[in-house]
């Protein structure tokens, strides 16, 4: 989703549920979804604080939105900022704006996303992620409605709703001392819990159509066939990465299939490669295979396989010479690449082996995901 996005008023005349959903892309039958779809169609008429709690790619953006596009604010902007994805020294610059001057870099004035969500919605994701210290402006601005910019000596007021996401349990964030008591109760006005998907497997189907026919759109093909087989396996997985890796995955599968056909074969290899396949999946096991299918396998594992070299690479700079005694050896230890050279080729290699995906990216060195934007700025990646 774009940083700023604008959504129609849809709230002028009162909607079903199933309306409600089509017109903000919830997709889901369960009782979970409709129930939740229900709470954020009451809560969206009112400018009460929203927090939504759920594990990575369970859709919180997208219920932020609905929340936005069927409230009275709707007209205006809603502005999404990932907490985690900005480094701790420009977040406060990045939420509040800064004056000319106001520390080295800042050659202009500069709005923050307050500002530029002022008559709008501010969408915090991330919250848990947020420092201390910025905590402490946050919830001043949520209890005044007003806050400096970095540099500046006068007030400026705002009218902003605040949603905020997380994945994280902030009662037990704010027992360990990471996460201020008073912005927790202030944020949670509103609870919405997005269930993981393996908790609500009777909106798979509906997902998987979903993606199918979207993607066909976009890319403007027939949206191609599924079996039943292929269905039942996708609902007997248990989808670490939810929504967002269910999407993945039809979209992989369909730009991978030569037949149109969508079967078991199309997305097995996917879940045998998975990380995390230590799980009780209870996956079936097809031997009669063609040579093709074995070596597209085989082909996936070796790509999988490239994410343990590069987080190896870091070791191998820092090998204990003392231990060779042969100086041929020696000779060749001499020429090991600087640790530099070697993380930021690690870190291109993560990017383009994860197609910009940063999270992914980020999991796959075995770092957090501010640490690679950090690295990434050092690098100029």
């Amino acid at each position: 989703m774009n940083k700023f996005a604008y959504f129609s008023n849809t709230n002028t005349k009162a909607v079903s549920i199933e309306n409600f959903q089509k017109e903000f892309r919830i997709v889901g039958k369960s009782k979970e979804i409709r129930d939740l779809v229900d709470i954020t169609m009451q809560v969206a008429q009112s400018d009460i604080s929203v927090l939504i709690y759920g594990e990575s790619g369970v859709g919180k953006e997208v219920f932020a939105q609905a929340i936005h596009g069927y409230s009275k604010r709707s007209a205006e902007r809603l502005v999404s900022v990932n907490c985690g994805a900005i480094p701790e020294g420009i977040l406060e610059s990045e939420l509040f704006g800064h004056k000319k001057g106001a520390f080295t870099g800042a050659v202009d004035n500069r709005k923050g996303y307050f500002e530029i969500a002022d008559g709008g919605t501010l969408f915090l994701d991330e919250i848990a992620e947020m420092p201390l210290t910025t905590q402490v402006r946050l919830l001043r601005v949520l209890e005044t409605k007003e806050f400096m910019r970095i540099g500046s000596e006068t007030l400026t007021k705002v009218d902003v709703r605040i949603i905020a996401a997380t994945n994280k349990d902030l009662q037990k964030e704010v027992d360990a001392k990471r996460f201020r008591e008073d912005l927790y109760f202030r944020l949670k006005a509103v609870s919405l819990n997005i269930p993981p998907l393996r908790k609500r497997r009777e909106d798979i189907n509906e997902l998987v159509d979903y993606f199918l026919n979207h993607y066909s759109k976009n890319n403007n093909i027939p949206p191609p066939l599924i079996t039943n087989e292929a269905r039942e396996m996708l609902i007997n997985y248990n989808w670490p990465g939810n929504i967002r890796e269910l999407k993945n995955t039809i979209e992989t599968a369909i730009a991978l299939s030569r037949s149109g056909i969508l079967d078991v074969e199309s997305f097995y290899f996917m879940f045998q490669s998975h990380d995390e396949v230590k799980d009780n999946r209870n996956l079936p096991v097809h031997l009669h295979r063609s040579p093709e299918d074995v070596d597209r396998e085989m082909i996936y594992r070796a790509l999988i396989e490239i994410k343990k070299d590069l987080l190896d690479l870091k070791q191998l700079v820092f090998k204990n010479t003392q231990e060779i005694s042969n100086e041929s050896v020696r000779a060749e230890v001499s020429e090991v690449l600087p640790f530099e050279t070697v993380e930021r080729e690690a870190i291109k290699n993560a990017l383009n082996y994860s197609k910009g995906n940063k999270k992914q990216a980020a999991k796959m060195l075995g770092i957090s995901e501010r640490t690679l934007y950090r690295k990434m700025q050092e690098y100029d990646i």
